[in-house]
This record gives C-alpha cells, sequence and structure tokens, in this order.
C-alpha cells in the first residue's frame, strides 16, 4: 500500500506563532507547527515569536522574525550596530553563559547522534573573561556602490556587504585603521574591485596584529601590479601606533580567494612577531596562524596536558600547519614529526623551529593520510602519541586506519567542526580507541564556531 505523502502544515508567506525549543548547527532556532520543524534565524530557545514563512521543502521550512512575542531568559541586546545584518557574527544577542552551554550541547549532541558514543565526559566549555575584540586577524572586502566606498563584512549567505567603521570582535586598532584606508579611496578615488565584472583594484584589506607584541600588519588585496598615491596611504598608517609592517598582496585571478600568492611590501618588514606562551612567530600576509591567541593558548595547554608526554615519547602531529602545536609538544618530547600538505606552511614551521632554536621538530610536505603511512611501513617510524589537528572536513580515512595499526598509547584529537569530529571518532571507537575526555574551547565567542580536544586511548 502507498505511503500517504505528508501534509506540510505552513504555506509560504504567512505568519505563525511559534515557541523555540533549540539551536541548530548554524546557530537558528528551531521550533515546530505540528511536528513539523520551522528553522528561524536569529531566535533563541526560550522565544515565542511571530514567524513568517520564507521557504518550505519536504520535512521542514524556514522562518524569519516578524515579532518576538515573549523574549528568551537567553535573550539580550547585541553590542555591535549591525549584528542583525552581519554574517560575522550569529550568537551576539545570546548571553554569553547561554552561548557556552549550547556550544557544549552541540558538541554532546553530535558525539551521541552521529558518533553513537554516550556517557562520555564533556567538559564545560572554557570561555573568555572578555569575549570581545578578540580577532588578530581581519579581512575586510572593499566594494563601490553608488558611488560610495563600501567595507566592512558579507551579509549571511551573500556578497553583499554591510558596511561598518567598527567591528566587536576583531581587535580596536582595526577601527583607525579602516577609517585611514577609506578616506585614503575616496580622496584619490582610487578604484575599486567588482567581483561581477573582475574590474577594478582594491579587493580586501588584510589586518594582522601580534596580541603580545603590539606589532600591527595592514595589507592590501589588490587585482594589479601597483597601488596609485601609495606613498600617501604609508605617511598615514605608519602612524598608527603598533604599525610595523604594511605591504600590497597581488591576487588577480576570478573567484573567492582572498590572497594571492605574492607579496609586495611597502614599509617596514614583512611580517609581524608574536607569541603562543614562550613561543614566538613570524607572520607574514600568507601565515596562517590562530585568530584568537588568548584562547589558543589555553587549547594549546590541554593538548600539551592530554599528550602526558614525559620527555621520551615520539609524538606524529598531522595537519601541523606552521608548527604551532608542534612547537609546543617539541618542548617535552623526544621527537615531533609535522606533516602538512602546504608547502609555504612547512617553510613557516621551519623557519619558527629555528628562530625558538628547537632542533628536535622535524617537518614533511605532504598530505598525512600518505605521509604518515610511508613513514611507518617503509621506515618503521612508530609513534607513543599522535596528535591531529584537520581542517573542517576531518581526518582521511586511511590516516585513521594508520593510527589503528601503530596502536599509539594516546590520541589527542583537536577539532573545528564537532560533526566530522564525531564522525571520526565513531571510526577509532569501533576499532578499539576509548574517548577518556572531551574539552571544548571557546575560540570564537559570538559566533556558532567551537574548538575541541579530545583524549583518546586504546582499550
Amino acid at each position: 500500500m502507498k505511503k500517504a505523502k505528508r501534509q506540510v502544515p505552513v504555506s509560504k508567506n504567512k505568519n505563525y506563532t511559534i515557541k523555540i525549543h533549540d539551536l541548530g548547527a548554524r546557530s537558528e532556532g528551531i521550533g515546530k507547527i505540528e511536528d513539523f520543524t520551522i528553522f528561524v534565524d536569529k531566535a533563541l530557545p526560550g522565544d515565542l515569536v511571530e514567524v513568517s514563512i520564507v521557504h518550505i521543502r519536504k520535512n521542514f521550512a524556514f522562518g524569519k522574525i516578524i515579532k518576538i512575542i515573549e523574549p528568551s531568559p537567553y535573550r539580550r541586546e547585541a553590542k555591535c550596530q549591525v549584528a542583525d545584518k552581519c554574517g560575522g557574527c550569529q550568537l551576539q544577542h545570546f548571553t554569553y553563559e547561554g552561548q557556552l552551554e549550547y556550544k557544549r550541547k552541540k558538541v554532546k549532541d553530535s558525539l551521541e547522534r552521529i558518533g553513537k558514543i554516550e556517557d562520555v565526559r564533556v567538559n564545560p566549555v572554557i570561555g573568555m573573561e572578555t569575549p570581545y575584540f578578540y580577532r588578530n586577524k581581519a579581512q575586510f572586502p572593499v566594494a563601490k556602490k553608488d558611488g560610495k566606498v563600501e567595507i566592512g563584512f558579507y551579509a549571511p549567505r551573500s556578497h553583499n556587504i554591510v558596511d561598518t567603521d567598527t567591528c566587536d570582535i576583531q581587535h580596536e586598532s582595526n577601527t583607525e585603521i579602516i577609517k585611514i584606508v577609506r578616506d585614503f579611496l575616496e580622496e584619490n578615488d582610487i578604484s575599486i574591485y567588482d567581483e561581477v565584472k573582475h574590474k577594478g583594484l582594491v579587493r580586501h584589506i588584510l589586518t594582522k596584529v601580534g596580541f603580545k607584541t603590539g606589532e600591527i600588519m595592514v595589507c592590501l588585496v589588490i587585482n594589479g601590479e601597483s597601488l596609485p598615491y601609495s606613498d600617501k596611504l604609508v605617511n598615514k598608517l605608519r602612524l598608527v601606533d603598533g604599525v610595523t609592517s604594511i605591504a600590497l598582496n597581488h591576487n588577480k585571478k576570478k573567484g573567492n580567494v582572498i590572497l594571492g600568492p605574492r607579496v609586495t611590501n611597502l614599509h617596514g618588514k614583512n611580517y609581524i612577531r608574536d607569541y603562543i606562551d614562550d613561543i614566538q612567530f613570524e607572520i607574514s600576509p600568507l601565515s596562517f596562524f590562530q585568530v584568537n591567541p588568548i584562547q589558543t593558548e589555553i587549547l594549546y595547554e590541554k593538548v600539551l596536558e592530554y599528550a602526558q608526554l614525559s620527555g621520551d615519547e615520539i609524538v606524529w602531529d598531522a595537519y601541523c600547519g606552521i608548527g604551532s602545536i608542534s612547537l609546543f609538544l617539541a618542548k617535552k618530547a623526544k621527537k615531533v614529526y609535522g606533516v602538512e600538505v602546504i608547502k609555504q606552511a612547512i617553510e613557516d614551521a621551519r623557519r619558527n623551529a629555528k628562530i625558538n632554536k628547537i632542533e628536535n621538530a622535524e617537518f614533511i610536505v605532504g598530505l598525512a593520510e600518505e605521509v604518515i603511512p610511508e613513514k611507518f611501513e617503509k621506515e618503521g617510524i612508530k609513534s607513543d602519541v599522535i596528535v591531529v589537528d584537520p581542517p573542517r572536513k576531518g581526518c582521511d580515512e586511511s590516516l585513521l586506519a594508520t593510527i589503528v595499526e601503530m596502536h599509539p598509547k594516546r590520541l589527542v584529537y583537536v577539532s573545528c567542526d564537532p560533526g566530522t569530529l564525531a564522525r571520526d571518532l565513531k571510526y577509532l571507537t569501533e576499532k578499539g580507541f576509548k574517548v577518556r575526555e572531551v574539552q571544548p574551547v571557546d575560540l570564537f565567542p559570538q559566533t556558532g564556531h567551537v574548538e575541541c580536544v579530545v583524549l583518546m586511548e586504546q582499550e
């Protein structure tokens, strides 16, 4: 007998009253009408809202808030004036205590639902004392609309710029820098890039700040070889307290990739310096560096704690980037091998090891899922402790299989995505690993993102 087609209980453009009971993976509110799920942007658990349905799918619909009838006890006024329009923050209207509990629940739910891992210890999220102005890197898109220069951040799910002079999660120095660049572009009628026509010059403004050194880098990303009147801009920017590096990045390609491969220095050094704990890093326009240095130090201390190094261990650090975790571990390990597919990152890692006089860390260019199995099978390099810090897509299954075969004493998994983390932990637990402890760390306050450190051991 053919199953009856489910009747959708809502209609597009009609309004409904909904009680929000949870948040989704993208921080959208979740409510129900006759057991039919409605996702509502900017809604919070406990809100009673009037919602207009904007899109309907087979098993769920999307709505937008028309009116907040009864606000959630977690609701607050956003600090930023454009928080409701900008895509940079999703949770400024959510109390910070509520954000931390939501992120812990997000991790726990993923482990149980996707990973089939229950009764695991998920610690409270380690938050920030002051969860604002924490980012050390900003990438401001630039556009021109109705003859006016726009600088800010993209609205959600679009490339429409929300024009703003300030940002409450970026370093405070950006306010002064953006004003100087905006005035320079307007006063000198500098051509602005049009991503549709692929014409125009200035595409983005990149800033980087050393939180411990106070050094600041300003880099304009351009669709060309030079910036007219660049000496005027340099003379203004060099007066900003802390600016030690001013550069151009050349990106002539179409598409959404922000940085090109080549950099021209206009003033000062071609890098800034910063520290994680007592380890110094040189950071160029192309270098990757964790964007929240305060919480990164806490995260790495937790990695070191879970690794339980005594000084005799061989450690693999997969997806090592510029070697920041590797160098942290090398202080307590016998030998650390870092592997990363991006050649520039490995060059940075080797340079940072040299700067810090760390000689027991070796860095290898290549795919972790190829290098580690090859070193294990052909050279017999085993590991007492393995650390993985993969991109959002998680670990390649062949790497997980090699980890199982190597039988390390401990595996420390650093994750930026609870979903792929849960998937990988499911594989590992089915192969004999046991999740001992999960520690979420809030590297991205006011957003829905959460970082985790997981300690695993083989039973």
